[in-house]
């Protein structure tokens, strides 16, 4: 497999970084997806602003919308991105928050 250039990989973290917000503001449009997400994560809506562009939170919120596959879709649709493309995404930012 070939590496990547830090150019590349820069521009697959910004991707999955973009992925990652999209799927917190979609969250964030109704209250009871937002406040599913913040229990399920132990974290206070403040500590979710606090927390936004870290890489860490970012994945955690792909996982909980790649985890209930009907929220993924509706996601996915929302913003008109392939849901396969979520998977790729939180390995970015795995790797991104070591």
């Amino acid at each position: 497999m070939p590496r990547l250039g830090k150019s590349q990989s820069r521009d697959t973290l910004e991707t999955a970084q973009t992925i990652a917000l999209q799927g917190l503001a979609f969250l964030a449009e109704e209250p009871g997806r937002l406040q599913r997400f913040a229990a399920v994560t132990g974290l206070d809506l403040a500590e979710l602003r606090d927390r936004a562009d870290a890489p860490d939170l970012l994945a955690a919120v792909l996982e909980h919308l790649a985890g209930d596959e009907s929220l993924l879709l509706v996601f996915a649709a929302s913003r008109g991105i392939a849901p396969e493309s979520v998977a790729p995404a939180i390995a970015v930012l795995r790797a991104g928050a070591r």
